[in-house]
């Protein structure tokens, strides 16, 4: 059976709040930590040809596969964005003008907004952080799967993508259906392994080359964030 190898990324790290003040995703830069982590994914997979490389088109990861992939005629693909969350100053404003005097049942409530979003099997009724649905990134990410796999002019792809997307995409490899399984951690920068071909196999999950074994923490991502987010 002749299979062909998508290596799908998530962009590299990138800082969504400034001393806890939002920033806007479809603007933010990698980091320093983000251009390391991207450094270390090139040299990773050095010596791998890729057919296509594809990005979403949003600059962490037009950068983060400028960094991995040098010289490579890099494609945007908008349907393959990141699930496009609620203006967060609602969030809080609907809960308490200030957050700093959020009593600890309103801090609770955003908290569990945050480290829930990815968890167990996400409905598809349930708006990311207020905004977009699971529902709606499955409607346009799939199809973009089943595009890209009608094209038999390739045999391996670099996808850098994000962590809402690749969750989207992985699921759909383990499952063969429309679903979201929350719980497949995207660190910064990590690299997944699928091959696909009358059947998908998910070789590998979540390599992260600056931190193999996971020791640098055990938190997941949108626990992080809420942590930037109170300013901690």
């Amino acid at each position: 059976m002749n299979r062909r190898r998508i290596y799908l990324m998530r962009h590299a790290q990138v800082a969504y709040f400034d001393d806890g003040v939002p920033v806007r995703p479809d603007l933010v830069p990698l980091t320093a930590e983000g251009r390391k982590q991207a450094e270390a994914a090139a040299e990773f997979l050095d010596g791998i040809r890729f057919d296509r490389v594809i990005t979403s088109g949003l600059p962490r990861t037009l950068e983060t596969a400028e960094i991995v992939a040098t010289g490579a005629d890099i494609e945007s693909w908008p349907e393959l964005r990141e699930i496009e969350a609620g203006r967060l100053a609602d969030l809080v404003e609907d809960a308490v003008p200030d957050l700093s005097l959020a009593p600890p049942n309103v801090l609770s409530d955003l908290e569990r907004t945050f480290v829930d979003a990815w968890r167990n099997v996400v409905p598809e009724d349930v708006r990311f952080l207020g905004g977009e649905t699971i529902g709606s990134l499955l409607d346009r990410v799939l199809p973009a799967v089943e595009r890209l796999l009608a094209d038999d002019e390739w045999d391996v792809v670099l996808a850098v993508l994000h962590g809402g997307v690749n969750r989207a995409i992985i699921s759909y490899a383990l499952t063969g259906q429309r679903a979201l399984l929350g719980n497949l951690e995207q660190s910064p920068g990590c690299i997944n392994v699928l091959d696909v071909g009358d059947d998908w196999v998910v070789r590998a999950v979540n390599i992260s080359p600056t931190d193999p074994t996971h020791v640098g923490g055990r938190l997941r991502t949108m626990e992080e964030l809420w942590a930037e987010f109170r300013g901690g």
